[in-house]
């Protein structure tokens, strides 16, 4: 690799603006805000809006497609394959 051309790779702490939650991880993202993390070092702090924490995805919390609905508006729209 060459020297010099590729940006600084830290320690990062991410927060979720929604549930306050924290994690850990490098990144070559910079910020003007610190945290002390539970390791009791400071880090450069990034927030964010959405992590696996307050996803509805992940919490569970996703919309669930009516699935039957839709079958029948498509056969009403285009007929019954037989």
């Amino acid at each position: 690799m060459k020297n010099g051309i590729h940006p600084d790779y830290h320690p990062v702490v991410f927060q979720d603006s929604g549930t306050g939650s924290m994690f850990l991880t490098r990144s070559t993202v910079t910020s003007d805000r610190t945290v002390e993390y539970t390791d009791g070092r400071t880090y450069p702090l990034v927030v964010v809006d959405v992590t696996n924490e307050s996803h509805p995805f992940w919490t569970g919390a996703a919309r669930v497609m009516d699935t039957q609905g839709r079958v029948e508006k498509f056969e009403r729209r285009y007929g019954k394959r037989r």
